[in-house]
Formats: structure tokens, C-alpha cells, sequence
């Protein structure tokens, strides 16, 4: 719905698990902490196995930049194929990037979800549709509106209210690797999905998703700005 806009969500554990909790996703399988810090010492502290990453970084400045650089080059030179049932939906919703991540993050990551659920019925039907199809289907879904709203103002800081927020958020998750027609594919990606982008994104092969958002991090990201300015929250298996 054009010109749609929500009130920006906090980057706080407990708001999105309110959120999560509250469209299906099954709180004694899954939740959302926080990882405190890029350091080897912090990271061992998250709880395994980890099934997505949410980032949170700044938003625009250099990092736009670098995003809209990026999308040119994979339009002119593509990128490794990508599993066909990677879930992506563009985001038309204003100030959702923090909603947006967190879809993204349950769609992908076999995180049980409680059945007839809200989540669980949207995850079904974005299988096999198009791109616009699963626009619509984000868009006339109230049930995730209502969720949102409740969590926008759940969290702990003063919320910016329909102001954009100046920092924009991103998922990350595995997929299996697509066979090229060379020989039989093994092992998995590190795929990025931001409604923001043209698409998924293919990071590269993945056998550690946490440690590999990691290093992704450090390597593109952190150049581009101070650390104190990103936080990182982690879906993990509840222990």
C-alpha cells in the first residue's frame, strides 16, 4: 500500500521475541539475543546453534554508498546462484527494516513455528509466488501490523515515533548451495536479506553463520564507520 509507514523498532532482543512470539514462532525452540560484542571472548558467550543474525547499522552515509555500489555490481556481473526457496520480500512499508529483518530471519532458519499461526500461514503462502505477490501479502497482513505497533513501544529507549530512524537493519542466514552444472554442490551460503536491496544477497560459502556475519562485518562494514555504532542480535536455539 503506497505511502504505508510504521513507527521504527527498537534493536532490543525482548522487543523482537515480543514480536516473533506473538505472530507464531514457538518460544521453546527459538528466541533472540543479543550478541554482546565482535570479540572472540563475547561470541563465545552466544548460545549455539545460531539460526540468524539481525544487524543493525548505520543508516545512510557511507554505508549507502556502499550498498548502492554494491547492487551495480551484481547487476552487471551477477552473483553465485541462490537457493530457490530463500524467502525475500521488498520492503514498501516505511521505518519496517526492523520487522522486515526479523520476517526475513524467521523465514529462512527452520525455526519451529507454532501451527496455524500468523507467521506460519505467511511463510506458507510466500512459497513459490512472486516477488509482488509477496508485497501484498505483507502489506494486507494486519495480524504483523498489530504485532508491530504493540512492539515499536515496548522497547527502551525513546522511540523516534515515524521519524526515520538513522540506522537501517538486515538479516542474515544459510541456505543450501545451488548446484552450477559442474559437479554435484555441497555445503552452505551466507545469504543477506535486506527488503531494501534488489534481492538476496550470496556472501560466500558459510560453515559458521555467526562467525561469518562476523567476519563479514569487520572486513566491509566496520571500514565504513565506528563499531560502537552497529549491534548484532542472534536467533538461537533456546537451551
Amino acid at each position: 500500500m503506497p505511502g504505508m509507514k510504521w513507527i521504527a523498532l527498537e534493536s532490543n532482543p525482548e522487543v523482537m521475541n515480543f514480536w516473533a512470539n506473538k505472530v507464531g514462532l514457538d518460544p521453546f525452540d527459538s528466541q533472540f539475543c543479543d550478541v554482546y560484542g565482535l570479540d572472540q571472548e563475547l561470541l563465545a558467550m552466544v548460545p549455539q546453534p545460531v539460526k540468524a543474525i539481525v544487524l543493525l547499522f548505520p543508516w545512510p552515509g557511507p554505508w549507502k554508498e556502499y550498498l548502492i555500489r554494491e547492487d551495480e555490481k551484481i547487476k552487471a556481473e551477477g552473483q553465485p546462484p541462490i537457493d530457490p526457496n530463500v524467502v525475500w520480500v521488498k520492503q514498501t512499508i516505511g521505518n519496517a527494516c526492523g520487522t522486515m529483518a526479523v520476517i526475513h530471519a524467521l523465514a529462512n532458519c527452520g525455526a519451529t513455528l507454532k501451527p496455524d499461526s500468523p507467521f506460519a500461514e505467511f511463510a506458507t503462502k510466500c512459497k513459490g509466488v512472486s516477488g509482488e505477490e509477496r508485497i501484498r501479502l505483507l502489506e494486507a497482513n494486519t495480524a504483523f501490523a498489530e504485532a508491530h505497533a504493540q512492539a515499536a513501544v515496548a522497547g527502551q529507549s525513546v522511540n523516534p515515533g515515524f521519524d526515520h530512524p538513522p540506522h537501517a537493519y538486515t538479516a542474515f542466514v544459510q541456505a543450501p548451495a545451488v548446484p552450477t552444472g559442474d559437479g554435484e554442490t555441497h555445503g552452505k551460503r551466507l545469504i543477506e536479506l535486506n527488503g531494501g536491496r534488489d534481492g538476496p544477497i550470496d556472501r560466500g560459502a558459510s560453515s559458521d553463520l555467526l562467525q561469518d556475519v562476523v567476519a563479514y562485518v569487520k572486513d566491509n562494514l566496520l571500514p565504513l564507520g565506528d563499531s560502537v555504532e552497529y549491534s548484532m542480535i542472534a536467533l538461537t536455539a533456546v537451551q
